[in-house]
Order: structure tokens, then sequence, then C-alpha cells
């Protein structure tokens, strides 16, 4: 396997940008792309991004506006909204060496074609080789240096361990896998069941509620996951269980913020909705596919789409008949 030294993100936001510090601190020669010239501009010259403000860019981090530069990089890295992530991959296509990397790092499904991140970059670039990473992970954390975890999939496991091994650092680690299906459920929906927690957290339901909300929805993550061919020890693990957990109980989660939102009676902010809000009929539609019931889910859903109101959501769930664990 080709030494992978050269890492190029796609996508200058706070994440992008926190994972550029990640390859950095990894000691790997790092390019950072931004599709907006001014801002590449900017970024480079102050070595300061305002997603991200207080915690100054690696200065051996080169940030440019030319796509092209990821042509020459061993690791390509996909760090815009999973929405956005095709068109990202098509303009990268062209430039890409037969055999690259390309790691997706957003958690969601493609909108109206139920394709998860791995799928859309094989569709888009099937010279590249493509990788998920995913795990309980905030860019502000990240960028920082705190300590996190998180899992890395790829289908051939040693690719899965060399890109491990070129992005991990003491702070930073990665725990391998070739489980993509697994990592990829977990981190699309966890967002969506997160907006959920959001709403019993607004509503002012009471932390047993929140408790409850939260292992409710880890059942139906794993009742789709295994269905959709995951494992349960990935499904039960950072980018399933992990995830969910510090998604369901941090106000630096959207999708969680979004949901206290609601649960206060505040509209959603339709200029500005998380993954989740875009993932949740995708993801009734993968469960309807498979034959999965998703109830919390499937809530968040219809009241996103004001087919359903809150309190009606709440009286549905409460009423649902007595069944087993599981």
């Amino acid at each position: 396997m080709r030494p992978l030294n050269r890492v190029c993100v796609i996508g200058a936001g706070a994440w992008g940008t926190a994972l550029a510090g990640v390859a950095a601190r990894a000691g790997r020669k790092v390019t950072l792309y931004a599709r907006d010239a001014a801002a590449a501009a900017t970024i480079s010259a102050t070595r300061d991004n305002p997603r991200l403000p207080g915690i100054p860019l690696d200065r051996g981090i080169l940030v440019t506006h030319g796509i092209a530069a990821a042509g020459s990089a061993d690791i390509v890295v996909i760090a815009v909204p999973a929405q956005h992530s095709r068109a990202a991959v098509a303009a990268l296509a062209p430039h890409l060496s037969r055999g690259t990397p390309v790691i997706a790092s957003a958690k969601g499904i493609e909108h109206g074609t139920r394709r998860f991140m791995t799928e859309v970059i094989e569709e888009t670039a099937p010279h590249a080789v493509p990788a998920i990473l995913s795990g309980p992970s905030f860019a502000d954390d990240v960028a920082r240096g705190l300590p996190t975890a998180v899992t890395l999939a790829a289908k051939d496991e040693a690719l899965a361990v060399a890109l491990v091994h070129a992005l991990g650092s003491a702070a930073f680690r990665p725990y391998h896998t070739m489980d993509v299906r697994g990592v990829e459920i977990g981190g699309a929906a966890k967002n969506v069941l997160a907006i959920a927690a959001g709403i019993v957290v607004g509503k002012q339901l009471g932390a047993s509620a929140l408790a409850a909300l939260t292992t409710r929805g880890f059942s139906e993550l794993v009742r789709l996951g295994r269905a959709c061919g995951g494992r349960g020890e990935t499904l039960a693990g950072l980018s399933g269980l992990g995830d969910l957990i510090l998604t369901c109980s941090s106000p630096q989660s959207r999708n969680f913020s979004l949901g206290i939102a609601l649960g206060r009676g505040k509209p959603a902010p339709r200029d500005k909705l998380s993954e989740g809000a875009h993932t949740a009929p995708a993801l009734l539609e993968l469960a309807a596919a498979h034959g999965v019931e998703m109830p919390v889910a499937q809530a968040v859903a219809a009241i996103l789409a004001g087919r359903l109101t809150i309190d009606g959501a709440i009286d549905n769930l409460l009423t649902r008949p007595f069944r087993g664990e599981g």
C-alpha cells in the first residue's frame, strides 16, 4: 500500500477545519479546500476561521480555492453536509487518482435517493475507494485537541487500519472496522433521534422521559442497522450508541438544539435545518423498505413535515400497545 502522507480536506466549515487540524497533528501534509475564494484567502492570511473563533489554524495547512489540489493527495476527506456531498465529490472526481481513499465525514442519508455517503462516493467517483468516519465528536472539541474517539470504516481491513494510523493521534483516536453500513446507519439515525430528545427537553418532560426516549430510540437504530447488514458491536459502539448519547445530551448538537426549540413551541428555521431534519424522511423510507418499525423517528418526521403536532406525537407514542423489551 502506498504511503498516506498527503491529506486534502474538502470543505472549510467548522468540521472540515477541525479535521484538517487532526491530520496536521498526525504529521501529515494537509491541504484545506474552501469553495469560496474570498473565504480561502481570508483563512489563509489570518490563520483563523470564523466558524471556529479563537482556534488558530496550524501554520502547515495550505488553504486553497483550487480543487485540483486534491489530485495530489493520498487521502481525501469530504467534510461538507450530507445533502451537498454528491456535488462536492462530482467536482472532485476528475482530479482523483485511481484508488485514492475518499473518506466521508457527514452523518446522513441523501434526500431523494436514500443513498449513504459511501454509496454517493461509489456512484460519483467509481475509481476512488470510499470510507466513512463517524462517532461522538464536536468540531470545537476536535479543533482544540481535546480527547476524542471515533470510528473509521472501510470495506478493506488493511485500508481501514492504514487510515487510522494516518489520521490518529493521542487526542484523536479512531477505531477501525469493516462494518461500513453499521457506521453509516448509526450516524444517520442518531441525528433524527437527537431531535426527539431535544423535544423532550424543550417540553420539560423530565429526565426519566429523556432516558426512556434515548433507550427506545437506540432500539430503533439497532433494528434498522441489523436489517441493513450492520453488526451489533458497531451499532452499540462509538458510531452508534456513543454518538447517540452525545447528541441527545449536548446543546452543541444542532439536532438536539432544533428539538429543544420545537419543544418550546418555536418554528423550525427553514434556512438552517439540521442533518437530522433532512435525513428523517429518507430514514423512514429506508426503514419501510426493510420492514422495520421506527415510531420515534416517524414522529420526528411527521412533526417536521407539519403533519402532526408535538402533543399529538407524544400521545401516539404513550398510547402504543405494551410490548416486550428489544
